[in-house]
Parts: C-alpha cells; structure tokens; sequence
C-alpha cells in the first residue's frame, strides 16, 4: 500500500489514532486527525505530537465534507462506524479500515488475537509472559497497551504478535487474519452501542473469519454462544471447558488442568499455584495453555508460567489485608457477567462495591450471583439507583456518593475474613477517567484505613 502523497483522515485522535498518524507521515501522507472533542478536552500530549508531526488536526465534531475529501479513512476503536461522515464517505467509494485492520495487513510475523467480553487482557498478557518465559521474542498489544501500529512503525523485532481485539475493532476489520485465534467468553456488553446482544456476539465471531488451513481456533465450550459455533472447513477447532467431554481438548480434574489433543498427546497441568481466583480465570487460562502448546510451548514452561503469572493491575489484583479483611481491585469488571464472575470467585462472605455508568446490561445476573455470596452492596455513581432495585431483596444496600465513603463504609461493616470488593458492573466514565484511575482512587482508600477501625 502506497500512502505517499494520500489524504488520509484518522478518525479519534487516542492512542491508536495518533500511531497511526505516527507511521501514515513516516509514509508521506497527508495527515488530517478528526475528534469529536474540543482541543481543550484532548489529551495534552496526543494533540503536540500529532501538530509536530504535521498532522492537521479538525476538533470539537467531524466534518462530512473533510472524509468525503479524502482518499482514505482511518477509524479508532471508539468511533460508531455508522455515524453519517463515515457513512457518505464509504457510499462515495472512499475506503474506511480500522488502525488494528491497517496494521495487520503490514505485521510479517504470525499473528495471535485474543477476544472475548472478560479477561482478554489477562489472558493476551498470560500469552505473552509465557512465550517469553519459553524464549520466543513477542509484541504484546493491541486493544491492551499498545497499538499494533506502533509494531509496524517502530519496526519491533519480534517472532510472534499476540493481540487483544476489542469488539469494536473487529467492526472495523476486513483483512485481519490471525494465524491462532482464542475467544474466551461472550456475554451481554456495549449494548449501548450494539443494536441488540446477537450483533454484538456476531462482532466478537468475526475473529476468525479470514482464518483458514494452518491456522487454529480456540473456543470455550462452556460459553453457551461458543458452543454452538460449529467449524467449516478450514482452521482447526479445538475447544476447552470445566468438565471432561470426548469433544473437547482440555479440562478441569480438581486442582490439575488436563489436556487431551486428538492426535492422542497428553499433558497434565497443576494449577494449585495459580494466583487468579475464580473459575473464570482457569477457564481462561485453559485456553491459553492449548494456545500455548499449539504454538511449542514446553510443558515444563507452561507449568512455570501458571505457578508465576500474577495477573494485571484492576484484575482481581489483591490490595492488601486490613484487620483480617481481604481488598480485591476488579475494576475492569465493567459489565454485569465480569462482576457475577467476580463475586463467584470467593468461598466467603464479599461485600461488594459497584456502580459507575450504565451500560445497558441487565443486572439480574449480579443480582443472582450475589445470593448467598454478598452481605451487603455499597453503589455509586449514576447506575446505583438502577444497581439498587436489582439487588435490594438479594443483599442489603447502601448508597454512597464517592469511593472514599464507599470503602470507609465497607470496612465498616466488615467482619475478619470478609472480602472488599470492588467489581464495579458499569464504565467508570461517570465519575473517572478510565477503570484505571477508579481503581487506583480504590487502592487508595483502602490503604488509608491503616490497622484501626
């Protein structure tokens, strides 16, 4: 692809947006960055690199007039691809590709994506910790940290690629063609932006779907959606679940994760060092270990990866003990499966801190998980009042105004032996930046309340 000379529009000035500016000026194109915000609402340090890079920059709304101008378009991840600029531009001819889709068509390297509704990022970043653990030199990015552009712009020297891909980035795919692809789990999310549950769960399938002899899908075959997908010809299916069935290629006996691929190999994992709790994190890592032994992986470095691996910030990361009481930050859990999950991974009494902005879900599956399970819920943010019929005959609740309050009441009616969790079943645009920043006011809180009650 020749871009010298080309008016391209980069659509959403983020940190995909401006890689892709990055490498599109290193090729002589004409640059133009189109963001819905105003410059005084962009990142700072996003909107002088991209003016020093002689990126002309249009702010505060897009222009149809500006993408109909232009020979090609460049969507971020957070951009509606059926917004009416965009719409025009693709009626007038004008191609439109994501900055993941672009990359991918310029990676020389095999490609692993990693999707799914919760625990992509642990898992893309288990690949990547244990591909590295057995000597492969590997890219760890995409919808986690950083953009795959940035792989082909700064010409990294890497064996393997592994990627986390949003839904949102493969709407925007045509050619994106993973030689291994994991899909963890499909559950209801984004339906503030999806039409309906089945076109989101349509969105995540399309991982696979340039995929063909040589490469290999990776299903989890307790996901009730996963299950159903049957394979064509082409890549090769394998499947793990929690239970032993002659279809599938790796499940849980105890403690120990077993793998049984057809061509009659064998392996036996103990997952008794696994840090991560909860069924949902084995589920996942059971996909990673098949991945990983499709991939070369020695059993022996497989088994160090699992006895090692300490998950990511805001994933079921342990904060700290406080007076016998358990602190868990699961801020990433945005949407109601992730929270459920969430609460599901502890044998005792959680009390469980929620709320943010809502996102459309229904949140009777917490409100289910939570029987038995919860002993009280602090909410906040604009979703507590919704968070707040759903639970209110499951747990008592208790409504707070901010984090602080929120932590300083949990503790409150703590007992040794309790666990604080935060798994919050909404986005955090409400009252945080990012589920980061949420996280780490947590974090904070809760290390202020010293040794007294």
């Amino acid at each position: 692809m020749d871009f010298a000379g080309k008016r391209v529009v980069v659509v959403g000035l983020g940190r995909s947006g401006l890689s892709a500016c990055r490498w599109l000026r290193s090729e002589g194109a004409q640059v133009l960055a189109s963001d819905i915000k105003r410059e005084e609402e962009m990142d700072p340090a996003f909107l002088e690199e991209a003016l020093e890079l002689g990126v002309k920059v249009e702010a505060g709304g897009h222009r149809t007039e500006t993408f109909l101008e232009s020979d090609w378009i460049i969507v971020s991840p957070g951009v509606p691809l059926d917004m009416a600029p965009l719409r025009k531009a693709r009626e007038a001819g004008i191609p439109v590709t994501g900055e993941m889709d672009l990359a991918s068509r310029l990676v020389d390297v095999p490609i692993l994506g990693v999707t799914g509704t919760n625990g992509k990022s642990t898992a893309t970043a288990f690949l990547g910790f244990m591909l590295e653990r057995a000597g492969r030199k590997v890219f760890v990015g995409g919808n986690i940290g950083t953009p795959l552009m940035d792989f082909v712009g700064r010409k990294v020297s890497a064996d393997l690629a592994v990627v986390e891909v949003s839904s949102f980035q493969l709407d925007a795919m045509d050619r994106f063609h993973p030689a291994l692809s994991l899909i963890l789990n499909i559950s209801p999310d984004h339906l503030d932006r999806y039409p309906d549950y089945e076109a989101y769960a349509a969105s995540k399938l399309k991982i696979f779907k340039n995929q063909g002899p040589g490469d290999y899908v990776i299903l989890n075959d307790d996901d009730e959606i996963l299950a159903r997908v049957q394979p064509g010809e082409g890549p090769t299916f394998l499947r793990y679940g929690t239970e032993r069935r002659d279809h599938r290629q790796a499940f849980l006996e105890g403690d120990r994760l077993r793998v049984l691929m057809d061509d009659g190999k064998e392996a036996d994992f103990d997952l008794g060092g696994f840090a991560l709790p909860g069924i949902h994190n084995r589920q996942n890592l059971m996909g990673c270990v098949l991945a990983g032994l499709v991939l070369g992986v020695e059993e022996r470095v497989v088994q160090e990866s699992i006895d090692r691996f300490r998950g990511l910030p805001h994933r079921m990361e342990f904060v700290g003990n406080f007076q016998g009481v358990d602190f868990y930050d699961d801020s990433k859990a945005t949407n109601v499966e992730a929270a459920a999950r969430a609460v599901e991974g502890f044998d005792r009494p959680v009390i469980l801190i929620a709320g943010g902005r809502d996102k459309g879900g229904d949140y009777a599956a917490l409100a289910e998980a939570s029987k038995n399970r919860v002993k009280a819920a602090l909410l906040m943010g604009e979703a507590k009042d919704l968070l707040a019929k759903a639970l209110r005959y499951v747990v008592p609740v208790y409504r707070v105004e901010d984090m602080g309050e929120a932590v300083q009441k949990a503790f409150e009616i703590s007992d040794p032996g309790d666990v604080v969790l935060l798994a919050p079943a909404c986005s955090s645009f409400d009252m945080f930046r990012d589920y980061a920043q949420r996280g780490e006011v947590f974090k904070k809180e809760a290390r202020s309340l010293g040794h007294g009650r």
